[in-house]
Order: C-alpha cells, then structure tokens, then sequence
C-alpha cells in the first residue's frame, strides 16, 4: 500500500501545475541573414530563462557573450538551447563571432 502512496505522490509532483510552474520561461532568438532577430531581448532579474537560438541561414554561427560567459556554436539550419540566470538588472551584449559586423545584439535584464 505504501508503494502505490508513493507512486501517486511522486506522479502528482511530476505532473502538477507546480511542477511546470518551475519551468524556466523560454525566449526565442533566431539568426537570419548574419543578424539576430530580436536584436534586444528583455529577460526578468533573478530568474532563470531558457533561449533557443535557430539559425536560419544556412552557415554556421556562433552565439558569443562574454559578460554572460556562453559561446556556443549554431550550425546552418540548426537551434541550440542555452540557459541564462538568474541575473541583475542591466544590459549584457552578444555577438556572433563569425559575422560580428552585423550579429549583434543584448539581453537586457530588468
């Protein structure tokens, strides 16, 4: 009896509206012809954020932030997931390393 207690506490966890609540709020970035799109993205402070970068062109790019310690690289035609947070208020830049004349862009924290 105590074995099926368990699996249904454990199940309720997994699934409750709770438990989806703690999923981080994801924002999309997308790359296309060499520039991020949106150039500005705005995040809450002090909690954690999910970003998907695609990459619609068909090289690759490399999304690169030094004040947000994250290089990783977005193969042509691919998307990636980075996790940012939390953070403080203020403005964090990034750029892509490959065409960094015109994919620029920040996350702006408020």
């Amino acid at each position: 009896m105590s074995r099926i207690c368990l699996g249904i506490v454990v199940f309720l966890c997994l699934f409750s509206p709770l438990a989806r609540a703690a999923e981080p709020e994801v924002f999309l970035l997308t790359i296309k012809d060499h520039r991020f799109e949106p150039a500005e993205i705005s995040i809450p402070a002090g909690r954690k954020v999910k970003v998907r970068i695609e990459n619609q062109d068909p090289t690759p790019e490399e999304f690169e932030s030094t004040p947000l310690n994250r290089e990783k690289l977005v193969g042509g035609g691919k998307s990636i997931i980075i996790y940012l947070g939390p953070l403080g208020p203020g403005s964090y830049p990034f750029y892509g390393e490959f065409h960094r004349q015109t994919a620029q862009g920040s996350v702006v924290v408020k």
